[in-house]
């Protein structure tokens, strides 16, 4: 195809017609495997003459081929997917660094970036050993598009190798750019930015970015030496310090946000913030980390933190007196480095005198009412509730940044901070200031809440302080202040608070019952969370909320649906756990209600993903990209689920609610939103276990699941697994009359051992489902004996975890218990002398401690050998008959170590019971820290980056070790991995081991005397005794279950 004719295709990919769009898209797709189409393609994008849009839609498409075909392992090549040809992988090598170094559109020049880093993670160095040399060259060029070309280079060349922890191209890259990036920078900034080219700021935002990028993981030996860290720290204190007129820069404060002079600042206040965080700080330094960075933190926490320091403080002044201008982005930056300076005593010492106005003229205004706060509430209210409740929709954001800081410093330094911290949020209030500075100190009051109620001198003062200053608060004409009001009185509910004066309760209670029906949204939202608390903590308040209790479910359902918060659907959880009886009545229109809303955000949520999954990479599934509604259908579903468990004690009703539910669950699995699957099959699950029955209507749940299964959700055998379990339990008639149903079942165990991209979980999973179709079907699937005994038989001695071993074992030994004579024939007919090899592997585990560790592992041996005994000797295969006497013994075996797990489990479900009754209150000793000195820090946040370090150690090490031997030493697990599964229930639960034992050895005796006798003869005196015991036990129970008096 000519180059004309190609243009004029891709011209096609965004025609307002959308039949020609897409036979044009077609065509593209028809033609794209063929040798010399990305060649040409690279010749179109290098064309000024074609229009832009058509070079865009190109260099769109060239990214997305190369990301999907650059490389294709012939093993997991699709039909539709066509490697790039040799041909053209040179081609686009050759051409790209000069495509860019050409480019005057950025849209083209991102996406011509993106490419070249899949092509140089793929093939660099081995396959494109000239790119450092003309990379390197970019950079010394006197042309300064090339310059910048070189830049973009250097960067896509860190960020292909960024993540890769075992690799050392980057590190070998480093020593080989860095110096000449900080060369160029440090000479870009001889110009000043009035008179600066915009290239100048480009160029300097993209070599720290690339700085930045090689810090992601490792800090590299080149790096933490005198040669690379005084340039590049004399850099970025220039970088910071530097004065940016207002006309460089745009007026509007979004805009100058964006700018390139401010992106530079960004960088370079997150290098610094990365270098002490990271690696620069010893006293939180992990001590996995000791041996690479120990000596560098102890010098950059003396040389280079207290500069640092001084430059931010510098900053913050000339801010606060308002000579200067930060952006948000730096501002978070600041933030962040001051709380991480309050831990180390080195740096604390800095901090300390300056703490108090940092806290007074820095802190408190970002948490005051500010113009900015004013638009949002005004312009999109429910946005600014999102950021004001939501704490991981804003965790970068200056006002989160100052709330952490005013966190640590009361936790880390109580002694010497807190009181100071109170003191002045006590003075603002009493000076009686306007209404955006009360905000600002009761918003501080709240954040500091559980610090407050946990503070000795303080927390008895909290019901005073309401009354004088919170209560008047919920009628103040000032929206934001009723807002505040309701978020102060929840917070100090939530931590503790004891009232004093029943009268002083009913005054609050009332106070926020009134904003539930406040004119301003964030209003209602503040008061139904306060209110949550206060039904949760308070009788009185609980009774008196009951009567009107359904009106409130209303308010939180139309606040949710207006807001898509999680919280409020924690808020309905919690109405619905302590009001289930008065919610029966409108149980069914609430789960109505809420499966409406659940179906318009799963739907939302299949508009925002419906765009062409081949653009996506790494990259992009960094970027925020609508996860919201998502994460809002999951939290609706945990609702539902709420309400599920709510009114079980009526089935009626619940099998109404069920009827409600599951249109929800079908649209979901039909559209295949794999992100809800586990809410949907937890629902599925819920309901069949409670009705311990499976409706009609419910059943397509289970064809559709086969389905998945078979298709997208191979890998969702895990969320499945209880709700098939189910069917199969509470569904056993349909079993029964379906044939197909059955297949279905079989079909899932067989493909989840077979299945090579299944893990062994998955397999363990599967032997489970094989395990419930043998137990619940008995006489009903004599024909996928065979099949099962096939397949576990293929894996026998290819088990890696103990977990899979006990599960496959477990498999055949059901097939045994199904139908003796059958299963051992049929091991036979696959293998001679297989069911010998059983055997051995059975009464192994058997005679190992805890190698049949549960109950139920105990119970399902001992039927199985009962079966056995009382097989017809002539069915026997030849092969194991000689051992047959031992099965005894065996059954014996397993009785002496029944009662021990039966301890374990009982012991097991005390503890889960303890833990659910266990008052989920905080230490204090963990909240504050009231030492008088001002030693280093060392909190639960310090130990849990810890565990996290030491964890990303010891992985290394394993994947190392693996990729020298090809093992791992945790590949191989114990048996103490596998604990009791105390939700599973068996028909073996009711099944009695004692009378079943008692009743086959005596058809043992009838039908095989012989081997009886050898059986019983060959005990020795404790084995006996055991025997005559577990006899007793039997006639005992035997004579209960008739009636008979012992």
């Amino acid at each position: 195809m000519d180059l004309q004719t190609l243009s004029n295709l891709f011209a096609t990919t965004y025609n307002p017609d959308p039949n020609v769009q897409k036979a044009g898209e077609l065509q593209i797709r028809k033609i794209g495997g063929q040798e010399g189409m990305v060649a040409a393609l690279l010749q179109i994008i290098a064309n000024d003459n074609v229009e832009l849009a058509t070079r865009q839609a190109g260099a769109v498409y060239l990214k997305n081929r190369v990301y999907t075909s650059y490389f294709v392992d012939p093993a997991r090549q699709r039909p539709d997917q066509t490697p790039i040809a040799a041909s053209d992988r040179n081609a686009l090598k050759s051409s790209l660094l000069p495509l860019i170094a050409a480019s005057t559109s950025r849209s083209i020049t991102v996406q011509l970036s993106s490419t070249l880093k899949n092509i140089v993670a793929r093939d660099f160095p081995e396959e494109w050993p000239t790119l450092l040399d003309d990379v390197k060259r970019l950079l010394a060029s006197s042309d300064i598009r090339e310059v910048v070309a070189g830049c973009i280079a250097t960067l896509e060349m860190v960020r292909a190798f960024r993540f890769r922890q075992g690799s050392d191209v980057l590190p070998w890259l480093v020593p080989q750019l860095l110096p000449t990036l900080v060369n160029i920078a440090t000479q870009l900034l001889t110009t000043p930015p009035a008179s600066a080219s915009q290239e100048i700021p480009t160029m300097l935002h993209l070599i720290l970015k690339t700085y930045r990028t090689t810090t992601v993981l490792q800090l590299s030996t080149h790096q933490q030496g005198a040669e690379s860290l005084v340039p590049w720290g004399r850099l970025l204190f220039q970088v910071i310090n530097l004065q940016i007129p207002k006309d460089a820069v745009p007026e509007d404060e979004e805009e100058r946000e964006r700018s390139e002079w401010w992106k530079a600042k960004k960088w370079a206040y997150g290098i610094l913030g990365r270098l002490f965080h990271r690696f620069g700080n010893p006293s939180q330094l992990p001590s996995s980390m000791q041996k690479d960075y120990g000596a560098f933190a102890q010098h950059f926490v003396t040389t280079f933190a207290p500069e640092i320091f001084k430059i931010y403080l510098q900053q913050v002044e000339l801010y606060v007196s308002g000579q200067a201008w930060l952006s948000r982005k730096c501002q978070y930056q600041i933030f962040t480095f001051f709380t991480e300076c309050v831990k180390p005593k080195s740096t604390w010492a800095l901090l300390k005198p300056h703490f108090e106005t940092l806290v007074s003229s820095y802190i408190f205004p970002q948490l005051s009412f500010t113009p900015a706060k004013q638009e949002q509430w005004d312009t999109d209210p429910v946005d600014y509730i999102r950021t004001s409740i939501d704490e991981y929709e804003t965790f970068d954001t200056p006002v989160s940044a100052a709330t952490s800081f005013l966190f640590s410093l009361a936790s880390n330094r109580t002694k010497t901070t807190f009181l100071p911290i109170l003191g002045f949020v006590h003075q603002v209030l009493q000076s009686k200031p306007a209404a955006p500075q009360r905000f600002g100190a009761l918003n501080m009051t709240a954040a500091l809440m559980p610090f407050i109620m946990r503070h000795p001198d303080v927390k008895n003062s909290m019901e005073n302080f309401l009354l004088q200053h919170v209560l008047t608060e919920f009628v103040s004409p000032e929206p934001y202040m009723r807002a505040i009001a309701c978020e102060v009185l929840g917070s100090s509910e939530k931590t503790g608070l004891q009232w004093s004066n029943e009268e002083n309760l009913r005054q609050h209670f009332t106070a926020v019952a009134a904003c539930l029906d406040d004119p301003e949204l964030p209003v209602r939202v503040q008061a139904a969370l306060a209110l949550t608390e206060m039904v949760t903590v308070h009788e009185s308040v609980k009774v008196a909320v009951a009567p009107q209790v359904g009106k409130v479910i209303q308010t939180l359902l139309k606040l949710s649906d207006e807001t898509d918060l999680d919280i409020l659907n924690n808020c309905m959880e919690t109405m619905v756990e302590h009001y289930h009886n008065e919610l029966l009545p409108v149980a069914v229109e609430l789960t109505s209600r809420l499966c409406e809303t659940y179906l318009r955000l799963a739907r939302e949520s299949i508009a925002m993903d419906d765009t062409d999954g081949t653009e996506v990479d790494i990259d992009a599934l960094m970027e925020d990209t609508g996860e919201d509604k998502t994460f809002a259908a999951m939290s609706v579903a945990k609702t539902i689920s709420t309400v599920v468990s709510s009114v079980d004690t009526s089935p009626e009703i619940l099998a109404q609610v069920q009827e409600v539910i599951i249109p929800a669950v079908i649209f979901t699995l039909e559209n295949k939103l794999l992100d809800l699957f586990d809410n949907m099959y937890e629902l599925v699950d819920s309901l069949t276990f409670k009705l311990r029955s499976v409706s009609p209507s419910m059943w397509p749940v289970f064809e559709l699941t086969y389905q998945l299964f078979k298709s997208e959700a191979v890998d969702f055998l895990d969320e499945m697994l209880p709700s098939l379990d189910n069917f199969v339990s509470y569904g056993t008639d349909v079993f029964k009359a379906r044939p197909d149903y059955r297949q279905m079942f079989l079909d899932i165990y067989t493909t989840s051992i077979s299945n090579k991209h299944l893990g062994e979980n998955d397999a363990v999973n599967g032997s489970k489902l094989a395990e419930a179709l043998m137990l619940n079907l008995r006489g009903h699937i004599d024909e996928a004996l065979q099949p099962i005994i096939s397949t576990a038989l293929s894996i026998l001695d290819a088990a890696q975890t103990s977990a899979l071993r006990l599960a496959n074992l477990e498999v055949l030994i059901n097939t045994v218990l199904y139908n003796p004579a059958a299963a051992l024939h049929i091991m036979e007919s696959i293998r001679t002398g297989a069911s010998r090899i059983f055997f051995d592997k059975w009464f192994e585990a058997i005679n190992v401690d805890m190698r049949l560790p549960r109950v139920h592992d105990k119970k399902l041996s001992v039927m199985a050998l009962c079966a056995l005994l009382e097989m017809d000797p002539s069915a026997v295969p030849q092969s194991v008959q000689e051992g047959w006497p031992v099965i005894v013994s065996g059954i014996l075996r397993i009785f002496k170590d029944l009662p021990r797990a039966i301890e374990a489990r009982k012991v097991l479900e005390e503890a889960i019971q303890g833990d659910e009754e266990e008052n989920d209150s905080v230490d204090d000793s963990k909240l504050l820290n009231l030492n008088e000195d001002d030693e280093d820090v060392w909190d639960e946040d310090s130990a849990y980056l810890e565990m996290l370090a030491n964890e990303n150690a010891r992985l290394r090490e394993k994947a190392a070790q693996k990729q020298i031997t090809g093992t791992a030493e945790s590949d191989v697990s114990s048996e103490s991995d596998i604990d009791e599964e105390l939700g599973f229930i068996s028909p073996l639960d009711y099944a009695d081991p004692h009378t079943t034992f008692k009743q086959a050895l005596t058809t043992f005796q009838m039908k095989n005397a012989h081997g009886y006798q050898l059986a019983t003869t060959s005990l020795n005196t404790e084995q006996q005794t055991l025997l005559m015991e577990i006899m007793r036990i039997a006639e005992e129970k035997s004579a209960e279950g008739q009636g008979i008096p012992t």
